[in-house]
């Protein structure tokens, strides 16, 4: 299993690469006009995994990581 940032348009995706060669995307932060956006993937409803106005994109990945959402994965 690797766990992994993979850049995109706007921001970046945490990605987890499992060891069948399938990719989920676990995470992730955007940069828009009013600051960045970060959210943890979650399988129920859990609006604290996800927070807008970071001020810096390290902040914003540190959130993320944090809940360590690869453990869903096992």
């Amino acid at each position: 299993m690797e766990v992994y940032w993979q850049q995109v348009r706007r921001g970046q995706n945490l990605m987890l690469l499992d060891d069948q060669g399938q990719e989920e995307r676990i995470g992730g932060f955007r940069e828009t006009r009013r600051g960045i956006d970060a959210y943890a993937t979650t399988f129920g409803y859990d609006p604290d995994r996800s927070q807008k106005g970071f001020p810096s994109v390290e902040d914003a990945k540190a959130f993320v990581e944090s809940f360590r959402p690869w453990e869903l994965y096992g």
